[in-house]
């Protein structure tokens, strides 16, 4: 199957239209035309090879929403015309303990990302979704309710279900306290969910500018945490804190928010490793914790909860020629709150 699509041809090469085949369509695989594919900085970092060797041409992308277009001779759970997501992986073992468990991100064999890889036969490169169209096991992709906005639940596909998977792992529930450290694209989702779970939500974030947007999202709170200072008064208040911030910091005043025997999950991904003092942790018998993703099943029950709540991401819908200053725009951090290509102009 020809598609259309943007690519990186080389490493730190801009990105560009570029013509690849997909592979056939198999009997338990569907096709898609995308309609929508966010911008993540994942792709930044593999397009420009800071996360290793990587696989060139490379057609990024692991946001995709569109609708199915053709289907499988074995397949049931599609059909054509149903609004159908794809994720960050688009395979797995299927036999490990954390995929017979719908835990498909922590398979033991590795999870097959949806693109800078190779395929189960390992032969096919994986392309994502920066493109027109797409081919994808059934097992893999989810169904999007009716009622939501397309090019806001694409990002809903690797930013929401970061957030959605966490929060549901630590129970969060109405009364409970959760802090979100960071207002970004990872960020937003976190206040939107735990709101909406009924928790009362702070958010600590060094752009004193984005207090509005943190209270109209839910936050009951805002902290800015431009002097750590800040931090003090807030001390042993949060049952959850949800680590969202990618960049270095002093991450002992953040766990000294936690309550007792209450976590902080780590879902940034720093470039150094933290600096913990283990006394902060025994003070209180406080944790540290990480999370990545979320399983298929847990997937496609966020997108149903989305639905119900109608929740998307806050997105700036953007033309293919302007994905590359939108990937200079996400590095500096200057996007409300995730970019989101529309498939239609590729």
């Amino acid at each position: 199957m020809k598609s259309r699509t943007l690519a990186a041809l080389s490493a730190n090469s801009p990105i560009v239209q570029h013509e690849i085949n997909r592979r056939d369509i198999g009997d338990a695989d569907v096709a898609l035309d995308i309609a929508f594919a966010g911008i993540c900085h994942s792709d930044i970092h593999q397009v420009r090879e800071e996360w290793g060797p990587a696989i060139f041409p490379m057609v990024p992308g692991h946001e995709i929403v569109g609708t199915v277009t053709a289907i499988g001779a074995s397949v049931t759970k599609f059909k054509v015309g149903d609004r159908i997501g794809v994720g960050v992986f688009i395979d797995s073992c299927r036999a490990c303990t954390s995929c017979l468990a719908g835990l498909q991100q922590y398979c033991e064999g590795g999870m097959t990302g949806t693109y800078n890889t190779l395929e189960r036969d390992g032969k096919t490169v994986a392309y994502g979704g920066y493109s027109n169209n797409f081919v994808i096991n059934q097992d893999y992709a989810v169904h999007i309710p009716g009622n939501l906005d397309l090019a806001g639940v694409a990002p809903l596909l690797c930013a929401g279900i970061t957030l959605y998977s966490p929060l549901k792992k630590w129970g969060t529930k109405p009364g409970m306290t959760v802090g979100v450290m960071g207002l970004g694209g990872l960020g937003h989702m976190g206040v939107k969910f735990a709101h909406a779970l009924g928790a009362e939500v702070t958010v600590f974030s060094h752009s004193a500018s984005k207090k509005d947007d943190a209270i109209a999202m839910g936050a009951t709170n805002f902290v800015c945490t431009s002097e750590i200072e800040s931090l003090k008064p807030w001390h042993k208040k949060f049952d959850l804190v949800l680590n969202t911030v990618s960049a270095d910091l002093e991450i002992n005043s953040y766990l000294e928010l936690l309550k007792l025997d209450a976590t902080m999950v780590v879902i940034g991904l720093p470039g150094k490793p933290y600096k913990v003092n283990v006394g902060t942790l025994l003070n209180g018998r406080r944790r540290i914790a990480g999370s990545m993703i979320g399983g298929i099943d847990e997937m496609q029950e966020m997108l149903d909860f989305c639905g119900v709540h109608n929740i998307v991401s806050d997105v700036e819908v953007i033309k293919s020629d302007y994905v590359n200053i939108a990937y200079e725009r996400t590095v500096a951090s200057d996007v409300k709150y995730r970019f989101v290509i529309d498939a239609s102009t590729i």
